[in-house]
């Protein structure tokens, strides 16, 4: 498959979410041969890195996709790398060279029930989820958050209800989505699990998934977004080691 160029988008504009999400519009004439429908796919955003003294690579999720824009959402943890500068000082005008989009990653559909689970890095993610999910859905999203002001009024099946899981600090103390997972009730049927975190939380959450709880790769999606303590570019070697370990 061909990956297609990075596109040079505009700043249309940016907001403060929450205390700890920052939302930064993209657009402009880069747009015009943008795939349709994109809410929840991946785009690689090129941004300076002065330590490296150079550009690097970002992944982050399409949050919102209209017509001629797109939302992009940046989580706003203690360790603030190269992307989240950028965000933090963006203003309207700006340009940003970005690659993509990638596939959508989305809950298995036809469920019984669907379980989301994520941190902040995943919200956006889990967000686009809930909205194209039907109405008839039912289950649980665990959706770890930094602080109680970042909980977010997300739209969502009627029946499938949002629990929420105060943690200050993301990647050092991190037993806290674990064992609220734990805490949902199992319900009869097939489900449909979606997870993405910190590495160290990702796979004790793949574990206890599989080992416990039987799921495969027909109703379970799990990734890591990011690995406390290491940049993207360290994080993607952990993923592959990883994986090298699971064949």
């Amino acid at each position: 498959m061909v990956r297609p160029e990075p596109r040079q988008l505009d700043v249309i504009a940016k907001r403060q979410v929450t205390p700890n999400m920052l939302r930064v519009t993209l657009g402009g004439a880069g747009m015009a041969d943008f795939p349709a429908d994109q809410t929840s796919a991946y785009v690689k955003l090129r941004v300076p890195d002065a330590a490296a003294g150079r550009e690097v690579v970002r992944t982050y999720t399409v949050r919102s996709h209209r017509t001629d824009e797109i939302d992009v959402d940046f989580a706003l943890h203690e360790e603030r790398g190269p992307a989240t500068l950028w965000a933090m000082n963006a203003q309207a005008g700006d340009t940003i060279m970005v690659g993509g989009p990638g596939p959508r990653k989305l809950v298995h559909p036809g469920a019984d029930w669907y379980l989301l689970v994520g941190d902040m890095t995943a919200l956006p993610a889990i967000s686009g989820n809930l909205e194209l999910l039907p109405d008839t859905a039912s289950g649980t999203a665990v959706i770890e958050i930094i602080d109680q002001a970042d909980i977010q009024d997300l739209q969502k099946p009627p029946h499938l209800g949002i629990e929420w899981v105060i943690n200050p600090h993301p990647g050092r103390a991190d037993s806290a989505l674990i064992e609220r997972v734990r805490a949902v009730g199992w319900r009869d049927g097939r489900p449909s699990v979606w997870a993405a975190c910190e590495f160290t939380v990702m796979r004790q959450l793949r574990d206890y998934f599989r080992t416990e709880r039987g799921l495969d790769s027909g109703n379970l999606y799990i990734s890591s977004y990011w690995k406390a303590g290491l940049t993207e570019d360290n994080h993607k070697i952990a993923k592959r080691e990883d994986a090298s370990a699971l064949a």
